[in-house]
């Protein structure tokens, strides 16, 4: 049963920017710290569990002289107990080990770290890793390296990008993207759908992991001495407080009812294991809790971490909100967005005055004069056949030389978003749309997004435009930038064009394309289509040839029931010929947008950089492809490229077998970043590594993304359309930062809800059977990607019906032998050896909530038919992506 709000004496629940951590609830009395103390102490003293912080002047010195070191905390959703900082010169991270160690961060925030004595490092032996807790997740990978165009959510339809903590081996690190898989192929006439699913952090997390288990990591297989050391240390400081402080999770009674603290407070104890338990006041509670607390069982809430005392293991905290039942869509989605410190709340009456009040709103005359009038060009957009925010437009105008104009168009927020306005505020501090499997939060009032800015097709438009004259090849000749007003004459979406492609010389049927003005027709279209796809074509090799790296992702995208909003079936995205075409102009107007802000600007441009691949990581990976007899060549991204488009086999599991490598592959990967070009000295560091170009910024999606739209401000003030931007270096970058972290956490949560819908699907459709492939194998555990659904998932060994498990290493390679409780006693037990790339068969069942499924390993000889030739549950057409390379 859910409880209404007006049962709890609950505050209201803000989106945090900054989270104090000193002020308590007000008239809250003494803690429970407090409380607890006095009863263990003989003298009167408090005795404290964790360190005083030190003193910010010791914490700026310490850092300036390295005796400290900085760095984002990553808290390990599997074995809460450990926690990791990158380590500055790229080697393993740093390893900090405890509750106490870790000083009351939380996961994500920026923290100032102590080494301890080298007689307290971790000892790492011959055949353990920490990959576990090293690697990326699927979303710190940038989405340049990925599949580029995915499949962008309506409010009724599909989602962007799940953004998953990979709770396969990798489970660590919760950073920023992913790395995919393949093209759309077929296993046993089944589309493979690839999406990584989390569960919060807290997947699997009542099967019990001895700290100290073994963890031998398909793409971490070291070659170690006879013991080798990690770096430890201990938290002394909080820079940031970049975790929100909320969390969702279960209200409980204190054990204890004699004690003190049982007549003032109850336990909440978070969803996610990373976040402590919580005191909160019982006056913050229904009023019928204490009473019957069982009816509460089963009830989301909301609470906020107010304070967390030196001298208490568990933090204070208000209860803020009553979300409803758990398991249920909704709560769960509510929840996951304030975990995340994501506004969703309604635009206030300040930020919708700054929009245009007299509606239909028109170009004002004057604005004609300032700009180019592209308004007779056959210029149309590509986008979902759902997508309501269209930010980019093309065009492709036939030269008498035999050469062609392209021209990339995309709408002109900033002239909506005056700097300095409550709208430009609330952007600034939104900084991106989140995009959720069933809809939207976005960036900028509906009225921007999909009306005044977005190019609808047959209405003037105002846009920023980047206009090349380009040959066949794709060889640019001349480039121009400049504020226009174009008219799109259609709203293509990706079928259409893809269609066109594909019929190149038969003619459309009128009945099967979208409207498209009087002034230009459907043969003019079509044509355009075909010449930027030849033009598309070349570009896309050439950067291929020139060096960049793409590690494809495919996505999971759900039909949805349109009354109870449920998940009725999932299927892929998958990734064409037309989505490629768009993505290789928005990537080329992204590149020259860059140079040119950044010659006009070269201490205060936005840009995007890629670091390279963490080297320690990279040299185990090396490492291990080496021993395992892979042809991977990892001298640089492009060399990469090409080992992984190497076929891997010619069986129908190659392509399994790529997207495990692939997997591998993008767990040494680093996260693009925004930055300010003035306070980076070396230029090396301003690269790309993925793209491999040596400048690259955001540009093409000003309607979602609030650095496109700094960035258009820039270019205005380079074109001498406005004066300088009146910015900082460092205020730059501080902007740029908070970018960095709102899409990082924006894309944390889109990997959430897809796991809750996907979680939700097996509970209504379940249990699902599928192949599996093993990406990682531990000393009582492995991993696998279900090959049917794209799945990672771990299979505990005492979660199966076995006699006894042996785990060793052949050489480097790790192994892990089941052997099987025979079903008839007169049998002989069955002997299943498990090892990197071996194939399985796998069962994906719901557990008590919907937000939690396990995979089970089916008995060896009991493989048989995995089910229908066509998967019941993948139908529905393929949404499409919003027309951004690189979301």
């Amino acid at each position: 049963m859910s409880h209404p709000d007006h049962r709890m004496n609950l505050r209201p629940l803000e989106t945090p920017t900054g989270v104090s951590a000193v002020a308590g609830p007000h008239d809250i009395g003494a803690s429970p710290g407090d409380k607890k103390s006095k009863s263990k102490s003989t003298r009167g003293k408090k005795k404290s569990m964790f360190e005083t912080y030190m003193s910010k002047e010791d914490v700026s010195e310490g850092l300036k002289r390295g005796t400290l070191i900085q760095g984002i905390l990553r808290i390990n959703p599997k074995k809460f107990h450990e926690a990791f900082i990158p380590s500055p010169d790229g080697d393993r991270d740093i390893f900090i080990d405890g509750v106490v160690a870790r000083n009351r961060a939380l996961n994500g925030d920026l923290v100032v770290v102590k080494l301890l004595p080298e007689e307290q490092w971790k000892v790492v032996k011959p055949e353990s890793n920490d990959k576990e807790t090293e690697g990326t997740c699927e979303s710190d990978l940038p989405e340049e390296l990925c599949g580029h165009h995915l499949p962008q959510q309506s409010l009724k339809s599909c989602n962007d990008s799940p953004d998953v903590i990979i709770e396969a081996q990798f489970d660590g690190s919760d950073s920023e993207d992913g790395h995919g898989i393949t093209q759309n192929v077929l296993v046993d006439g089944v589309k493979k759908l690839s999406v990584y699913v989390s569960e919060k952090g807290k997947e699997d997390g009542d099967v019990p992991v001895t700290k100290d288990e073994t963890v031998c990591i398909s793409q971490d297989a070291r070659a170690l001495p006879e013991k080798s050391l990690q770096r430890s240390a201990k938290v002394v400081y909080i820079l940031e407080k970049k975790h929100s402080r909320a969390a969702t999770g279960f209200l409980k009674l204190l054990a204890d009812k004699n004690s003190e603290l049982f007549r003032k407070y109850a336990l909440f104890s978070p969803s996610d294991h990373r976040v402590p338990r919580i005191y909160v006041p019982l006056k913050d509670c229904p009023h019928d809790f204490v009473a019957r607390p069982k009816d509460y069982a089963n009830t989301l809430f909301i609470c906020r971490i107010v304070d967390w005392k030196e001298d208490c293991n568990f933090a204070l905290g208000q209860l803020a909100k009553s979300l409803g039942q758990a398991g249920e869509i909704e709560p769960e989605t509510e929840g996951i967005l304030t975990e995340y410190g994501v506004d969703f709340t309604d635009f206030s009456s300040e930020v919708l005055e700054c929009l245009p009040q007299g509606l239909p709103w028109t170009i004002p005359p004057e604005e004609f004069s300032k700009r180019r009038d592209l308004r007779k060009d056959c210029i149309f957009t590509i986008d979902p056949s759902t997508a309501r925010d269209l930010d980019d437009a093309l065009s492709c105008k036939p030269l008498a030389d035999g050469n062609f104009e392209v021209g990339v168009h995309i709408a002109d927020v900033s002239y909506f978003v005056p700097e300095g306005s409550d709208l430009d505020k609330v952007a600034a501090e939104r900084a991106t749309s989140v995009y959720l499997v069933q809809k939207v939060v976005p960036m900028l009032p509906r009225l921007l997004c999909e009306e005044l800015c977005s190019l609808n097709p047959m209405s003037d438009k105002l846009t920023f435009s980047v206009i090349w004259t380009l040959t066949p090849g794709g060889k640019i000749l001349d480039e121009w930038f400049g504020r226009t007003v174009i008219r799109s004459c259609t709203k293509l979406s990706y079928e259409h064009a893809q269609s066109m492609i594909e019929s190149p010389t038969e003619k459309i049927p009128a009945t099967e394309l979208p409207p498209i003005s009087p002034e230009h027709s459907s043969e003019e279209v079509h044509q355009a289509v075909l010449n930027l796809h030849g033009i598309a074509k070349r570009l896309r090799q050439q950067r291929f040839a020139d060096g960049a790296l793409r590690l494809d992702q495919l996505k999971l995208a759900f039909t949805l029931d349109h009354e109870t909003g449920l998940p009725q079936g999932c299927h892929i995205y998958e990734y064409r010929d037309s989505n490629k075409l768009v993505e290789e102009f928005m990537l080329l107007a992204n590149m020259a947008v860059a140079h040119k802000i950044h010659r006009a600007f070269p201490e205060q441009a936005l840009l995007r950089r890629h670091p390279p691949p963490q080297t320690r990581m990279l040299n185990d990976l090396m490492e291990f492809c080496d021993q395992m007899g892979l042809p991977v060549d990892f001298s640089s991204a492009g060399a990469l490229n090409k080992s992984l488009t190497q076929t891997f086999g010619d069986d129908k599991y190659s392509l399994a077998r790529k997207e495990v490598l692939t997997n591998m592959c993008s767990r040494p990967m680093q996260m693009a970043l925004y930055f300010c070009s003035g306070l980076l000295q070396d230029p090396a560091q301003f690269r790309h590594y993925a793209l491999n170009v040596p400048l690259y910024t955001h540009f093409t999606s000003p309607i979602r993304r609030f650095a496109d739209v700094l960035v258009h401000r820039l270019l205005a003030a380079t074109l001498g359309y406005r004066e300088r931007l009146d910015l900082a270096p460092d205020t730059l970058q501080k902007q740029a930062d908070h970018c960095n972290d709102r899409r990082m956490a924006s894309k944390r949560v889109q990997e959430l809800s897809t796991g809750l819908f996907f979680a939700v699907l097996v509970k209504e459709s379940g249990p699902l059977e599928s192949e599996a492939m093993v990406m990682g194998v531990l000393n009582q555990a492995f991993d696998v990607l279900v090959l049917r659904y794209g799945v990672q998932k771990r299979i505990y060994c005492n979660a199966l019906a076995l006699r006894s498990h042996h785990f060793q290493k052949v050489g480097k390679k790790p192994e892990l032998t089941l052997v099987w409780e025979p079903e008839d006693m007169e049998q002989e037990p069955t002997r299943q050896v498990i090892t990197i790339f071996s194939l399985v068969e796998v069962v994906l069942r719901a557990e008590a909530t919907a937000l939690k499924y396990s995979a089970i390993l089916k008995r060896p000889g009991t493989l048989g038919h995995l089910g229908p030739e066509k998967d019941e549950e993948c139908d529905g057409d393929p949404e499409e992506c919003d027309g951004d390379p690189e979301d």
